[in-house]
């Protein structure tokens, strides 16, 4: 069965999270945008752990309404880098938040920071069954190529055992292949949601081919075992993620890779600081000039949060105005989620909608939008063609993204 999961997000225990990331909250949602299954996130924080066990039908059986959960934490290492495990059961998850308890404080934050470096947490996760791979691995904060100019210089010897790398906003699998290390590894798009907002909850999701929806069935589509496997990866384009290009974390000033190092990564109009951008770091990363996809890779397709394609159709400032609200529940409604409404249902069907929320929805499938890449900690944005006067011909910061064999090329 083809089923789409969200892999990695927060819990109301982790710093800067809403206290509304609540299993049932998350379950209910997760419904509406059209996941299958979704991360409890945070399973080693003690109360949030003791929340899991207090719904779960089983050590291994978590689920709420139509939502399966599977259990996940993120950890911070010692360098900073931040990792996924994705863990077998409950009794598995406290035997690693007992083992995690001796290196760092796990009761503070649901996203632990621990004394222990890379290989050593992939080497506790093989020890309890778990999946283990980088979060968001190319973003300049937090992640194994800010501190690590490959896998084995952060995992050593337990290199091997890494099965998937999440792409994270500001990447997605054209970026991502150009470095040949990563071709044997799985590619995870997930949200890394912080609130249960229908923009951030599955923001980005994966499709996987699996034979049952539980940990066994996860891991052989992880590990491509019997003919299981991801069989789309859907996301961001990663011009619209924070930190795709080098720019002022305080002006948010973009930089060319030269004008940055020219300047010693110091913002000529205001003497912020420049962060290195992921399309930066992924020159500086790639052995391939171009991308080269390995047979088992997955299209990659690039989508927004509905309520985002809505509000820029309709002109408006707000995912929560009631113009917005109403168009995205109608939707939703009468076609049971928000992911058939963007992938699926054919546009003629959704005629009882305003006709630019129908152009919008079909400038996304047919990838003709124009994008202004983000940086320095601010988020892209996008703009639908119809909006511009001289489409093609396009502002220095826009760039025109085209529909090739599903996957994107791009043009500055």
């Amino acid at each position: 069965m083809k089923i789409n999961a969200d892999l990695h997000l927060h819990s109301k225990y982790s710093m800067a999270c809403s206290d509304r990331m609540e299993l049932p909250t998350i379950a209910v949602e997760a419904a509406k945008k059209g996941i299958d299954l979704v991360a409890t996130g945070d399973c080693i924080h003690p109360d949030w752990l003791g929340e899991i066990k207090g719904i779960a039908l089983d050590d291994e059986t978590i689920r709420i309404g139509n939502t399966d959960f599977i259990l996940t934490t993120e950890i911070e290492d010692k360098f900073r880098v931040h990792h996924l495990l994705i863990l077998p059961s409950i009794s598995k998850a406290e035997e690693l938040a007992a083992n995690m308890e001796k290196h760092g404080d796990i009761k503070t934050d649901g996203r632990p920071t621990v004394r222990l470096d890379g290989c050593e947490i992939a080497e506790v996760a093989k020890d309890i069954g778990a999946l283990i791979g980088p979060c968001h691995a190319f973003t300049p904060w937090t992640s194994m190529y800010a501190a690590h100019d490959s896998l084995q210089n952060c995992y050593g010897d337990m290199t091997g055992y890494i099965s998937f790398v999440e792409l994270g906003l500001s990447a997605d699998s054209d970026s991502a292949d150009r470095i040949s290390e990563l071709h044997r590894l799985t590619f995870l798009t997930n949200s890394d949601a912080h609130s249960p907002m229908v923009n951030k909850l599955a923001r980005e999701f994966t499709q996987l081919e699996v034979p049952e929806i539980n940990f066994e069935g996860i891991e052989k589509a992880i590990l491509r075992k019997g003919g299981y496997g991801p069989t789309l990866n859907v996301g961001f384009y990663p011009q619209e993620g924070k930190y795709n290009e080098s720019a002022c974390i305080k002006c948010f000033t973009h930089y060319s890779m030269q004008e940055s190092m020219r300047l010693n990564w110091k913002c000529s109009k205001c003497r912020g600081r420049i962060k290195k951008g992921v399309k930066d770091r992924i020159n500086e990363l790639a052995d391939l000039s171009e991308p080269l996809h390995p047979d088992h890779r997955p299209p990659y397709v690039h989508l927004a949060p509905l309520s985002e394609v809505i509000m820029m159709a309709l002109g408006h400032s707000s995912i929560n105005t009631k113009g917005v609200q109403t168009a995205w529940n109608s939707l939703v409604e009468r076609f049971g989620s928000e992911i058939k409404v963007l992938l699926d249902v054919p546009t003629e069907n959704m005629d009882f909608v305003d006709r630019k929320i129908v152009n919008a929805i079909l400038a996304f499938r047919n990838e003709e939008l124009i994008i202004h890449p983000g940086g320095g900690g601010k988020y892209g944005w996008l703009e639908l063609p119809e909006n511009r006067d001289h489409h093609p011909i396009l502002s220095e910061t826009g760039c025109a993204v085209k529909k090739d064999k599903q996957r994107s090329l791009f043009e500055f």
